[in-house]
């Protein structure tokens, strides 16, 4: 059961310092992510980032525990705004009308965010590979898209299958399109929209 007390002076506290430590920690990564965009990978070192965000390198040590550190939380933070970004599509009463704005939203997210998705997609730090337990926590930012798949196949939308399989079908085919995009040899949107319906199309149910 909840306990609707008031939160008290310590609570409050507690509460408070949390926000700030989650801002602090947000603002760093942004400060950390500009950096490797202007300058590159070598530029990203604690000392950098605690000149640029103004604060002492053990604010950043304290924050991040060491270069890798750093480099695993852009990682995780760009798949959790990317999470985000999905979250904030209207849902639909119908599951395929809710998969296909999903999608063009997936495109918006990486191009809203080159930063994070060099680092998340293109190994912008060389070198650097995230831990097991990052790549789990990165693919299930993704799961809105596992859920929606799997109404779409409850509904006769699409065939019975695993839900990841046709998730991760489609997350191929983006990626695809949108490092293409963003590498000049794509110019707007119109290869994206079509491998990503060919695929959706390739899973469909048999309405025969």
């Amino acid at each position: 059961m909840t306990s609707s007390a008031p939160l008290g002076l310590q609570g409050a506290y507690l509460q408070g310092e949390r926000a700030n430590h989650d801002e602090l920690r947000s603002r760093l990564l942004d400060v950390a992510v500009n950096v490797l965009v202007a300058d590159g990978p070598d530029s990203l070192t604690i000392r950098r980032i605690a000149t640029e965000a103004a604060c002492t390198t053990t604010v950043v040590y304290t924050m991040f525990g060491n270069r890798e550190g750093l480099a695993e939380a852009l990682y995780l933070e760009g798949f959790e705004r990317f999470r985000r970004l999905l979250e904030r599509v209207p849902q639909r009463r119908d599951p395929f009308e809710y998969l296909n704005a999903l999608v063009p939203a997936y495109r918006q997210a990486c191009l809203a965010e080159p930063g994070y998705y060099s680092l998340m997609f293109e190994r912008a730090i060389p070198g650097f590979e995230p831990s097991e337990r990052a790549r789990t926590l990165a693919r299930a930012a993704l799961n809105i898209l596992d859920r929606v798949i799997s109404d779409c196949i409850s509904a006769g939308y699409l065939g019975p299958t695993q839900p990841r399989k046709i998730a991760d079908a489609l997350w191929a085919a983006a990626q695809g399109a949108i490092s293409l995009e963003r590498s000049g040899h794509l110019r707007d949107a119109t290869s994206y929209e079509a491998v990503t319906q060919a695929t959706i199309a390739y899973y469909a149910a048999d309405k025969d």
